[in-house]
């Protein structure tokens, strides 16, 4: 893909549900692309119905091109109201929030989540860009990914995203080296301060990781008996979800299930 595409379409990540629109002056700042080039590169995705500009106001938003890819993906490989049960069962076994997301690009984006009722939680946003080096989400899909697709996940620079972020490849291979033998993984405030994440990776037919079902909660909270119980209720809902989806575990996540013991 050349740069140009490529950067037109990263364009498209900086829009959440949080923030579903946003201005020329904004994108071209977040994006270190210059006005003008970014300019053009929304007058194209506007064409294509990519992106719609919302009247006077000088805001961009997702256009209904995206809404008719997003239903033939759907239909095809039908994973949101799966995923949702499976979100759902496990914030109301642990009581914390349960988020599942798919590879999008080098990065996850968030397709659902289930969050606590509790008054301290931790809170995701459906569309939401994990990155993969500092969640746990992102390192239980490096574990299990291709060689490739962990080299040009990690072939750029990577930002640290708390003091606790690990920004050295190296070290993360390795690290994806034990994700691998237990099966799951764990991100102890890497991505985000006061927040502890363990996430397990879901399956496509072909054997590779298609995303990862986790739970996230206060990092304050996480006891030695919360961490069994979650560990054991997220492979119980990985099985779950991955037969709902279709999906093909690898020989080694079947390992690693196996030998995992809460006690």
């Amino acid at each position: 893909m050349s740069s140009t595409v490529a950067k037109a379409l990263s364009l498209l990540n900086y829009f959440s549900e949080s923030e579903p629109e946003i201005g020329l002056s904004e994108l071209a700042r977040r994006s270190g692309v210059d006005k003008a080039t970014v300019h053009r590169m929304l007058a194209v995705m506007c064409d294509h119905g990519l992106l719609e500009k919302r009247g006077d106001a000088r805001l961009y938003r997702l256009g209904a091109g995206v809404l008719r890819l997003a239903r033939v993906r759907e239909t095809a490989f039908p994973v949101s109201s799966v995923f949702q049960h499976s979100l759902d069962t496990l914030s109301a076994e642990i009581g914390e929030t349960a988020h599942g997301s798919l590879i999008a690009g080098r990065a996850l984006a968030t397709i659902g989540v289930s969050e606590s009722n509790r008054g301290s939680r931790v809170s995701l946003v459906a569309g939401e860009i994990l990155p993969m080096h500092s969640t746990a989400s992102g390192m239980v899909v490096l574990a299990f990914s291709r060689p490739e697709f962990v080299d040009r996940a990690l072939g750029e620079p990577l930002v640290a995203k708390t003091s606790r972020t690990v920004t050295d490849p190296n070290i993360i291979r390795a690290r994806l080296q034990e994700v691998r033998l237990t099966g799951y993984a764990e991100a102890d405030q890497t991505n985000e301060d006061d927040v502890y994440g363990i996430a397990m990776p879901v399956f496509d037919t072909d054997g590779t990781p298609a995303g990862a079902i986790a739970v996230a909660m206060p990092a304050h909270r996480m006891t030695n008996e919360l961490r069994r119980h979650t560990i054991s209720a997220l492979f119980a809902e990985a099985d779950k979800l991955n037969f709902g989806i279709g999906g093909r575990p690898p020989a080694e996540f079947r390992a690693a299930a196996a030998r995992f013991s809460p006690t």
